[in-house]
């Protein structure tokens, strides 16, 4: 017998309609509140926010990095960014997509600045710009050094309480209203327990990222891939699942989500050494090939970290104040002590599959940030474009909706399955990658029978047993038979959770994790090859046949 993985949908049926909206916001961080201030505060549209915290708890407060743009009067040009993010991307970043991060990166900057966004200045009152890894030169804006996220986040909120959307806070977005070929709203968890049906003309994904199907990760609890899980029951198009970056520099050390040893530091100075103190990769390397490099090290030595060397480095304190508070917390100075670091799950660079616009395969749904699989990130993302991301393609949401759109087109990664002739490989000289479809990942099991529990303990074991399983099975390297094993794993643990009964958030949570875990696993099988943040021990070099996108669900291009 085969089953699909528990979907949270089999809920009580006494839902509440709610009031019908223009644009319903899923999530929190800075492409849902840049896209919810656009739309209520440019163009009056009747706008809602769910969030399953508070306003303020998302990952964007967790970004150390900065926000990469090429500002006015820089010695930078987009060009010279573009092609750092091509490369980072490792062949599959759609170069429309990259184009319109870089050229319109910039005003969505300013736009932050005018809401209040204070970024680091030098003595001469011009923008301190740091370097990180991939980057040809220094372009990263940040603010108190490493705090950017919190500050771009503050910004915003305040901008988002200036209008008149409505919000809800700790409501947990159950599954998409989806009614006569297009998404009509949300069922919504609220936090007395009832559910509601939100009706909104359109809905925006933006519920970010999915750090915690792994053991060690540097993403807040929340983390747990909702709006990707939603995006797969619906048969919505999801791309480039398999490419789970690792952050190279997070700190060795039991606290989690793990402290980052932001890119930034890297970019000042800071030395990469194994366990005898030898370097032995360029720090400013992209990240995949950073956390590899060490990865590699580590097996070689036996050992479970390496260490950042920052003794050296002048007015750490100064430039990196909360960095220096997270290590005196913990009992380390950067001035004397090498400090243990370890690769840990950081950004998911695939998603919900969009075209240059936001605009996903179902029509009424949109995605932004990292909920989204836009390919501008390709096989890796390119450090500090995930802010800039988030601003730019959600502001570019908004305007579609504004204009009257009212379904994908295929321009950027939509053409992996909108594109009049399809490409199920790579065109030499050709920028358009193509797509391979693969089926929704049914997972084979036997049921077996089971008694019903609402126990949150038996929720958080199978929550904790599915982070170890992809973690040694389908990390950093992966090959046939872990990813095998993954599989079956995940199959187990599917069933084990439709035995837990329905209806809290933790239970939710879970089943999201399984669903877009299922589904990395499947997306990475798939992928012979090694490419970008994806690493196969078994098929260790890229392929000109894996330069396509792995696409699971969406319109069948007969149709």
């Amino acid at each position: 017998m085969t089953i699909p993985p528990p979907s949270p949908s089999v809920l009580p049926s006494d839902v509440t309609q709610q009031v019908h909206l223009d644009l319903l916001v899923l999530g929190s961080g800075v492409a849902g509140l840049s896209a919810a201030v656009r739309a209520a505060g440019a163009h009056g549209m009747r706008v809602g926010i769910i969030t399953k915290g508070e306003l303020t708890q998302s990952t964007t407060r967790w970004a150390q990095g900065g926000v990469a743009a090429v500002l006015g009067g820089d010695p930078d040009s987009t060009d010279l960014h573009l092609a750092d993010t091509l490369a980072a991307g490792a062949g599959l970043c759609d170069v429309d997509a990259v184009r319109v991060l870089v050229g319109e990166g910039p005003a969505r900057v300013t736009e932050l600045i005018s809401f209040g966004a204070a970024f680091d200045l030098d003595e001469s009152g011009q923008y301190l710009l740091a370097r990180e890894g991939g980057h040809s030169l220094p372009r990263i804006l940040h603010a108190g050094g490493a705090a950017t996220g919190v500050e771009v986040e503050r910004a915003l909120v305040e901008a988002v309480r200036a209008t008149a959307a409505m919000l809800h806070e700790h409501t947990f977005a159950v599954d998409l209203v989806v009614e006569g070929g297009r998404v009509k709203g949300v069922i919504a968890l609220e936090p007395d327990g009832r559910l509601v049906e939100v009706r909104a003309s359109n809905v925006l994904l933006a519920t970010g990222g999915s750090g915690q199907l792994f053991e060690v990760t540097t993403n807040p609890p929340e983390a747990t891939s909702d709006g990707t899980a939603m995006a797969l029951r619906a048969g919505v198009a999801v791309a480039d699942i398999e490419f789970m970056q690792f952050h190279p520099t997070a700190l060795h050390h039991p606290a989690m989500p793990r402290p980052l040893l932001s890119e930034a530091l890297r970019g000042h100075g800071a030395l990469i050494r194994d366990a005898n103190g030898e370097r032995f990769v360029d720090e400013l390397l992209p990240r995949d090939q950073v956390s590899k490099a060490m990865m590699g090290r580590m097996l070689d030595l036996g050992v479970d970290h390496c260490v950042l060397d920052a003794r050296h480095l002048d007015q750490f304190t100064e430039r990196f104040p909360t960095i220096a508070e997270a290590l005196e917390r913990v009992g380390l100075d950067p001035g004397t002590d090498l400090l243990p670091i370890a690769p840990a799950a950081h950004y998911h660079c695939g998603g919900v599959l969009t075209d240059l616009d936001g605009a996903a395969s179902l029509p009424g749904l949109w995605a932004a940030g990292e909920a989204a699989g836009s390919g501008v990130h390709g096989a890796n993302r390119l450090a500090s474009n995930s802010l800039l991301d988030g601003m730019v393609f959600g502001f570019r949401c908004v305007e579609a909706i504004e204009r009257g759109r009212d379904g994908p087109m295929a321009t950027g990664a939509m053409r992996a399955v909108l594109d009049a002739a399809p490409s199920e490989h790579y065109e030499p000289g050709s920028s358009v990658i193509g797509g391979r479809r693969i089926a929704r990942s049914i997972l084979p099991v036997d049921v077996p029978v089971l008694t019903a529990t609402d126990d949150d303990e038996a929720v958080a074991d199978i929550r904790t047993r599915l982070q170890a399983t992809l973690t040694r099975h389908a990390g950093v390297v992966r090959d046939a038979d872990s990813l095998a094993a993954a599989a079956s794993e995940v199959a187990r643990l599917a069933i084990e959770l439709t035995a837990v009964r329905h209806g809290s958030t933790a239970r939710l949570e879970a089943c999201n994790l399984i669903e877009v875990g299922a589904a990395l696993v499947h997306a990475a099988a798939e992928r012979r090859e090694s490419r970008g943040c994806h690493t196969r021990s078994d098929a260790p070099e890229p392929s000109p046949e894996g330069r396509v996108r792995i696409v699971i669900g969406g319109p069948d291009p007969a149709d």
